[in-house]
Protein backbone atom coordinates (compact mmCIF):
# COMPACT_ATOMS: atom_id res chain seq x y z
CA UNK A 1 0.00 0.00 0.00
CA UNK A 2 1.39 3.39 -0.99
CA UNK A 3 1.01 6.69 0.84
CA UNK A 4 -1.33 7.88 -1.92
CA UNK A 5 -3.55 4.85 -1.43
CA UNK A 6 -3.53 5.46 2.32
CA UNK A 7 -4.65 9.05 1.76
CA UNK A 8 -7.42 7.95 -0.60
CA UNK A 9 -8.67 5.40 1.91
CA UNK A 10 -8.50 8.02 4.65
CA UNK A 11 -10.58 10.43 2.60
CA UNK A 12 -13.06 7.64 1.82
CA UNK A 13 -13.30 6.61 5.47
CA UNK A 14 -13.87 10.12 6.75
CA UNK A 15 -16.43 10.89 4.06
CA UNK A 16 -18.42 7.68 4.48
CA UNK A 17 -18.34 7.30 8.27
CA UNK A 18 -21.01 9.93 8.73
CA UNK A 19 -22.73 9.93 5.34
CA UNK A 20 -25.27 7.05 5.33
CA UNK A 21 -23.36 4.91 2.82
CA UNK A 22 -21.27 2.50 4.99
CA UNK A 23 -17.63 3.28 5.74
CA UNK A 24 -16.77 -0.36 6.49
CA UNK A 25 -18.23 -1.38 3.14
CA UNK A 26 -16.19 1.27 1.33
CA UNK A 27 -12.95 0.26 3.05
CA UNK A 28 -13.51 -3.21 1.57
CA UNK A 29 -14.87 -2.20 -1.83
CA UNK A 30 -12.40 0.53 -2.79
CA UNK A 31 -9.24 -1.65 -2.56
CA UNK A 32 -11.21 -4.55 -4.10
CA UNK A 33 -12.33 -2.49 -7.11
CA UNK A 34 -8.88 -1.01 -7.82
CA UNK A 35 -6.94 -4.17 -7.04
CA UNK A 36 -4.93 -2.56 -4.28
CA UNK A 37 -2.92 -4.89 -2.08
CA UNK A 38 -3.20 -4.85 1.69
CA UNK A 39 -0.42 -3.67 3.95
CA UNK A 40 0.71 -7.27 4.37
CA UNK A 41 0.17 -8.55 7.88
CA UNK A 42 -3.60 -9.11 8.32
CA UNK A 43 -3.45 -7.87 11.92
CA UNK A 44 -1.62 -4.74 10.80
CA UNK A 45 -4.23 -4.20 8.09
CA UNK A 46 -6.97 -4.36 10.72
CA UNK A 47 -5.03 -1.87 12.82
CA UNK A 48 -4.74 0.44 9.80
CA UNK A 49 -8.51 0.35 9.31
CA UNK A 50 -8.99 1.22 12.97
CA UNK A 51 -6.41 4.01 12.64
CA UNK A 52 -8.53 5.51 9.87
CA UNK A 53 -11.52 5.40 12.19
CA UNK A 54 -9.46 7.10 14.90
CA UNK A 55 -8.62 9.85 12.44
CA UNK A 56 -12.32 10.28 11.79
CA UNK A 57 -12.88 10.35 15.55
CA UNK A 58 -10.39 13.20 15.85
CA UNK A 59 -12.23 15.21 13.21
CA UNK A 60 -15.57 14.53 14.91
CA UNK A 61 -14.24 15.47 18.35
CA UNK A 62 -12.97 18.77 16.99
CA UNK A 63 -16.38 19.49 15.47
CA UNK A 64 -18.37 18.33 18.51
CA UNK A 65 -15.89 19.53 21.16
CA UNK A 66 -18.46 21.74 22.88
CA UNK A 67 -21.12 19.03 22.81
CA UNK A 68 -18.75 16.42 24.21
CA UNK A 69 -17.74 18.70 27.09
CA UNK A 70 -21.36 19.64 27.72
CA UNK A 71 -22.73 16.11 27.88
CA UNK A 72 -19.75 14.75 29.80
CA UNK A 73 -20.31 17.42 32.45
CA UNK A 74 -24.03 16.64 32.52
CA UNK A 75 -23.36 12.92 32.95
CA UNK A 76 -20.98 13.42 35.87
CA UNK A 77 -23.41 15.87 37.45
CA UNK A 78 -26.21 13.33 37.11
CA UNK A 79 -24.08 10.70 38.85
CA UNK A 80 -23.10 13.09 41.62
CA UNK A 81 -26.68 14.16 42.30
CA UNK A 82 -28.19 10.74 41.56
CA UNK A 83 -30.80 12.40 39.41
CA UNK A 84 -31.55 12.79 35.72
CA UNK A 85 -33.57 15.98 35.59
CA UNK A 86 -32.35 18.02 32.61
CA UNK A 87 -32.39 17.39 28.85
CA UNK A 88 -28.57 17.41 28.82
CA UNK A 89 -28.48 14.69 31.48
CA UNK A 90 -31.01 12.56 29.61
CA UNK A 91 -29.06 12.90 26.38
CA UNK A 92 -25.80 12.07 28.17
CA UNK A 93 -27.29 8.88 29.57
CA UNK A 94 -28.80 8.07 26.16
CA UNK A 95 -25.30 8.19 24.68
CA UNK A 96 -23.88 5.98 27.43
CA UNK A 97 -26.69 3.41 27.25
CA UNK A 98 -26.69 3.49 23.46
CA UNK A 99 -23.06 2.45 23.32
CA UNK A 100 -23.65 -0.85 25.11
CA UNK A 101 -25.38 -2.95 22.37
CA UNK A 102 -22.74 -2.22 19.73
CA UNK A 103 -19.92 -2.93 22.15
CA UNK A 104 -21.40 -6.29 23.11
CA UNK A 105 -22.14 -7.40 19.55
CA UNK A 106 -18.74 -6.22 18.35
CA UNK A 107 -16.92 -8.12 21.09
CA UNK A 108 -18.91 -11.33 20.58
CA UNK A 109 -18.92 -11.45 16.79
CA UNK A 110 -15.76 -9.60 15.73
CA UNK A 111 -14.18 -12.60 13.98
CA UNK A 112 -17.42 -13.66 12.27
CA UNK A 113 -17.97 -10.13 10.96
CA UNK A 114 -14.43 -9.81 9.64
CA UNK A 115 -14.19 -13.28 8.11
CA UNK A 116 -17.72 -14.06 6.89
CA UNK A 117 -19.62 -10.83 6.24
CA UNK A 118 -17.26 -8.82 4.05
CA UNK A 119 -17.98 -10.33 0.62
CA UNK A 120 -18.47 -7.59 -2.01
CA UNK A 121 -21.68 -9.17 -3.33
CA UNK A 122 -23.17 -9.14 0.19
CA UNK A 123 -22.09 -5.54 0.74
CA UNK A 124 -23.83 -4.57 -2.51
CA UNK A 125 -27.07 -6.22 -1.35
CA UNK A 126 -26.90 -4.44 2.00
CA UNK A 127 -26.24 -1.10 0.33
CA UNK A 128 -29.42 -1.33 -1.72
CA UNK A 129 -31.64 -2.90 0.94
CA UNK A 130 -30.84 -0.53 3.77
CA UNK A 131 -30.73 2.47 1.44
CA UNK A 132 -34.32 1.75 0.45
CA UNK A 133 -35.32 1.33 4.09
CA UNK A 134 -33.72 4.67 4.98
CA UNK A 135 -35.58 6.61 2.30
CA UNK A 136 -38.95 4.90 2.85
CA UNK A 137 -38.84 5.45 6.61
CA UNK A 138 -37.64 9.03 6.20
CA UNK A 139 -40.47 9.93 3.83
CA UNK A 140 -43.17 8.37 5.98
CA UNK A 141 -41.90 9.49 9.39
CA UNK A 142 -43.23 12.47 11.27
CA UNK A 143 -40.81 15.18 12.45
CA UNK A 144 -42.38 16.32 15.70
CA UNK A 145 -39.49 15.60 18.08
CA UNK A 146 -36.31 17.61 18.53
CA UNK A 147 -32.89 16.73 19.91
CA UNK A 148 -33.75 17.53 23.53
CA UNK A 149 -36.51 14.91 23.54
CA UNK A 150 -33.96 12.08 23.43
CA UNK A 151 -33.57 10.01 26.60
CA UNK A 152 -32.08 6.68 27.74
CA UNK A 153 -34.91 4.63 26.22
CA UNK A 154 -34.32 6.16 22.80
CA UNK A 155 -30.57 5.78 23.31
CA UNK A 156 -30.94 2.04 23.94
CA UNK A 157 -33.12 1.55 20.88
CA UNK A 158 -30.80 3.55 18.65
CA UNK A 159 -27.78 1.74 20.09
CA UNK A 160 -29.42 -1.59 19.24
CA UNK A 161 -29.96 -0.34 15.70
CA UNK A 162 -26.32 0.76 15.56
CA UNK A 163 -25.21 -2.80 16.32
CA UNK A 164 -26.71 -3.89 12.97
CA UNK A 165 -24.17 -1.72 11.19
CA UNK A 166 -21.35 -4.10 12.09
CA UNK A 167 -22.41 -5.81 8.86
CA UNK A 168 -20.51 -3.95 6.10
CA UNK A 169 -22.85 -2.22 3.69
CA UNK A 170 -25.56 -1.45 6.24
CA UNK A 171 -24.06 1.91 7.38
CA UNK A 172 -23.89 2.80 11.05
CA UNK A 173 -25.10 6.35 10.52
CA UNK A 174 -27.72 5.18 8.02
CA UNK A 175 -29.35 2.63 10.30
CA UNK A 176 -29.30 4.85 13.40
CA UNK A 177 -30.72 7.78 11.45
CA UNK A 178 -33.42 5.45 10.08
CA UNK A 179 -34.36 4.34 13.59
CA UNK A 180 -34.31 7.92 14.89
CA UNK A 181 -36.56 9.10 12.05
CA UNK A 182 -38.95 6.24 12.82
CA UNK A 183 -39.17 7.68 16.36
CA UNK A 184 -40.20 11.05 14.95
CA UNK A 185 -36.93 12.94 15.31
CA UNK A 186 -36.34 15.58 12.66
CA UNK A 187 -33.55 14.86 10.16
CA UNK A 188 -30.92 17.13 11.66
CA UNK A 189 -31.52 15.85 15.21
CA UNK A 190 -31.46 12.24 14.01
CA UNK A 191 -28.13 12.78 12.25
CA UNK A 192 -26.61 14.74 15.12
CA UNK A 193 -27.38 12.05 17.69
CA UNK A 194 -26.16 9.36 15.30
CA UNK A 195 -22.84 11.18 14.94
CA UNK A 196 -22.43 11.66 18.69
CA UNK A 197 -23.37 8.03 19.34
CA UNK A 198 -20.54 6.88 17.08
CA UNK A 199 -17.83 8.56 19.15
CA UNK A 200 -17.67 6.12 22.10
CA UNK A 201 -17.77 3.08 19.79
CA UNK A 202 -14.96 4.38 17.59
CA UNK A 203 -12.91 5.37 20.61
CA UNK A 204 -13.43 1.98 22.25
CA UNK A 205 -12.49 0.04 19.12
CA UNK A 206 -9.42 2.21 18.65
CA UNK A 207 -8.27 1.68 22.21
CA UNK A 208 -8.79 -2.06 21.91
CA UNK A 209 -6.76 -2.27 18.70
CA UNK A 210 -4.06 0.01 20.07
CA UNK A 211 -3.03 -2.85 22.35
CA UNK A 212 -2.35 -5.09 19.34
CA UNK A 213 -0.62 -2.26 17.52
CA UNK A 214 1.68 -1.64 20.46
CA UNK A 215 2.62 -5.32 20.35
CA UNK A 216 3.26 -5.58 16.61
CA UNK A 217 4.46 -2.06 15.86
CA UNK A 218 3.95 -0.23 12.58
CA UNK A 219 6.43 -2.45 10.73
CA UNK A 220 7.74 0.40 8.59
CA UNK A 221 4.29 1.75 7.68
CA UNK A 222 4.23 4.81 9.95
CA UNK A 223 3.92 7.20 6.99
CA UNK A 224 0.85 5.38 5.66
CA UNK A 225 -0.79 5.42 9.10
CA UNK A 226 -0.18 9.14 9.61
CA UNK A 227 -1.30 10.09 6.09
CA UNK A 228 -4.46 7.99 6.31
CA UNK A 229 -5.40 9.30 9.75
CA UNK A 230 -4.88 12.93 8.72
CA UNK A 231 -6.98 12.48 5.59
CA UNK A 232 -9.81 10.79 7.49
CA UNK A 233 -9.80 13.49 10.18
CA UNK A 234 -10.12 16.28 7.63
CA UNK A 235 -12.76 14.61 5.48
CA UNK A 236 -14.74 13.51 8.54
CA UNK A 237 -14.90 17.07 9.88
CA UNK A 238 -15.96 18.47 6.50
CA UNK A 239 -18.67 15.86 5.96
CA UNK A 240 -20.20 16.42 9.41
CA UNK A 241 -20.25 20.16 8.81
CA UNK A 242 -21.78 19.80 5.37
CA UNK A 243 -24.26 17.02 6.10
CA UNK A 244 -25.88 18.70 9.11
CA UNK A 245 -26.50 21.75 6.95
CA UNK A 246 -27.68 19.70 3.97
CA UNK A 247 -30.30 17.86 6.04
CA UNK A 248 -31.98 21.08 7.12
CA UNK A 249 -33.50 21.36 3.64
CA UNK A 250 -33.04 18.01 1.90
CA UNK A 251 -33.87 14.34 2.39
CA UNK A 252 -31.80 11.18 1.84
CA UNK A 253 -32.73 10.41 -1.77
CA UNK A 254 -29.29 11.33 -3.11
CA UNK A 255 -27.68 8.77 -0.80
CA UNK A 256 -30.00 6.01 -2.00
CA UNK A 257 -29.03 6.88 -5.57
CA UNK A 258 -25.36 6.65 -4.69
CA UNK A 259 -25.79 3.33 -2.86
CA UNK A 260 -27.68 1.78 -5.77
CA UNK A 261 -25.11 3.06 -8.28
CA UNK A 262 -22.23 1.62 -6.26
CA UNK A 263 -24.03 -1.73 -5.93
CA UNK A 264 -24.56 -1.82 -9.70
CA UNK A 265 -20.84 -1.21 -10.28
CA UNK A 266 -19.99 -4.06 -7.90
CA UNK A 267 -22.44 -6.37 -9.67
CA UNK A 268 -21.01 -5.52 -13.10
CA UNK A 269 -17.45 -6.16 -11.94
CA UNK A 270 -18.47 -9.56 -10.55
CA UNK A 271 -20.62 -10.65 -13.50
CA UNK A 272 -17.93 -9.57 -15.98
CA UNK A 273 -15.35 -11.59 -14.01
CA UNK A 274 -13.24 -8.48 -13.52
CA UNK A 275 -13.25 -9.04 -9.78
CA UNK A 276 -14.13 -12.03 -7.58
CA UNK A 277 -17.36 -12.01 -5.60
CA UNK A 278 -15.36 -12.49 -2.41
CA UNK A 279 -12.16 -11.04 -1.03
Amino acid sequence: MSILQAIVLGLVQGATEFAPVSSSGHLILVPWMFGWGAIGDPDLQKSFDVALHMGTLLGALIYFRNDVARYAAAWFHSIATRRMSTPDERIAWALVVGTIPGAIVGALFENVIQEKLGAPWLIAVMLVAFGIVLVVVDRRARSDRDFDSIGPKEGLLLGTAQALALQPGVSRSGVTITAARAMGLDRESAARFSFLLSLPIIAGAGTYKAVDLARTGLQGHAAEFVAGMAASAISGFVVIWGLLRYLKRHDFTVFLGYRVALAVVVAILIVANVRDATV
